[in-house]
């Protein structure tokens, strides 16, 4: 799986503006198990791009495409001058590999104006360039990729109230077509879907993908389907809760209903794929907790790129982390990287907590994060989901759990 987003970067004196989006480049994140992921570097720059202009830090959401063995990558910036018209350009870089490197044309697509593209090919072979600018407009795409076949129009079917629309991302399902974008429907981005029979519609408005995230004034989306399992891909400020223009990636599963609508995602701060019971899971990126006596917050709020912590205060309360593979070779221990202000006891279970516990430990005071070993009751192969529980009235902080 590869993913291409935008890069938030913190502007400085001379480069973009103070206190506002601000992106220089491109990377690619590839992962195989959908949990670890590997930065392949940079796939396009402001200062590579010939008809760019090299210091406007505006190489806003992109999109990567493959056809006939090659890779299309699909960015928005500002040109140097007019003489590509005003306001954003759409450029086109290719590759022969999803990592690059990747090569941009000396112009962008002519005829076109906006920001977000997205580009999606329907199965007859016809490629299509859905992009925004005020709307969301659509236009057919030549066999090149990279001329347009036709004059863009606006979407029909979409919402006509004055919210902004933007970030448009197409997918085809059981031969209906989804065209979802985020939607000012109140004061913040949400993200909204419409249903219709035909890559270019019309549309019609079907129902909110997810709801307004707080604090994050934008939330932009891709859809893919990768092992049979459908994923929504999207942003928040998770490690930037006061700055809401510097945006982590976010992704989490999606499912749809009987009828093909779809199931709205609720953020589970877990994320997707699998998870290797002896490697450190980061037990803070939870699909469900208990409603008291647990929180998450950051190891050093000073350096939040440090990660989180799980504080749980109070007997009883729980916090759970899906699909864990325990593999096939027997483990004999849990580990847990903690910290506690007096003793404390905590209890891992699998999958639910009316099964019996695996492993109890026992956790002395301490004021500093040390590494606690505790022997496995049980053992059960698989992939299972984890719980830790605190079972005293104390207070104790986890980095990670792992098993050996």
């Amino acid at each position: 799986m590869y993913v291409y987003p935008s890069h938030d970067i913190l502007a400085t004196p001379g480069h973009g503006r103070i206190g506002w989006f601000c992106m220089e480049d491109y990377h690619v994140f590839a992962s195989k198990n959908l949990t670890d992921w590997k930065d392949d570097g940079i796939v396009v720059s402001q200062t590579t791009v010939s008809w760019a202009k090299p210091d406007g830090y505006s190489m806003w959401a992109p999109d990567c495409i493959e056809r006939d063995g090659k890779y299309y990558f699909y960015f928005p910036t500002a040109p140097k001058d007019t003489s590509y018209g005003k306001g954003f350009a759409i450029g086109v870089a290719i590759a022969d590999k999803p990592s690059g490197p990747f090569i941009p044309e000396r112009v962008p697509i002519k005829g076109v104006h906006g920001i977000d593209p997205n580009v999606f090919i329907d199965k007859d072979g016809q490629a299509y360039l859905y992009y925004a600018l005020g709307n969301i407009y659509s236009v057919k795409l030549k066999s090149n990729m990279l001329e347009l076949d036709g004059k863009p129009e606006i979407m029909q079917g979409l919402p006509t109230d004055k919210g902004l629309k933007e970030g448009p991302f197409l997918f085809e399902r059981k031969r209906k077509y989804y065209m979802t974008y985020p939607h000012v429907a109140d004061k913040t981005e949400r993200l909204e879907y419409a249903v219709g029979d035909s890559p270019l519609g019309p549309f019609k408005v079907t129902g909110v993908l997810m709801d307004e995230t707080p604090g994050c004034w934008t939330n932009h989306q891709s859809i893919t389907e990768y092992k049979n399992q459908w994923y929504l891909f999207y942003h928040a400020n998770d490690l930037s809760p006061n700055f809401d223009k510097a945006r982590s990636i976010r992704a989490d599963s999606l499912f749809f209903n009987d009828d093909g609508t779809i199931k709205k995602v609720i953020p589970t701060l877990r994320g997707i794929g699998v998870t290797d019971a002896a490697s450190d899971i980061q037990i803070d990126r939870y699909t469900a907790k208990a409603d008291d006596g647990v929180m998450v917050d950051f190891i050093d709020t000073s350096n939040r790129f440090n990660g989180w912590k799980t504080i749980l205060d109070k007997s009883g309360a729980w916090i759970q982390y899906n699909s864990v593979d325990f593999g096939k070779k027997k483990l004999k221990s849990v580990v847990v990287k903690t910290m506690a202000a007096s003793g404390s006891t905590l209890q891992v279970y699998l999958d639910n907590m009316n099964n019996p516990p695996v492993a109890t430990i026992k956790i002395s005071a301490t004021a500093d994060w040390k590494e606690i070993k505790a022997p496995l009751s049980s053992y059960k192969k698989g992939i299972h989901n984890l719980i830790i529980s605190l079972k005293t009235n104390s207070n104790v902080e986890v980095d990670w759990v792992k098993f050996e």
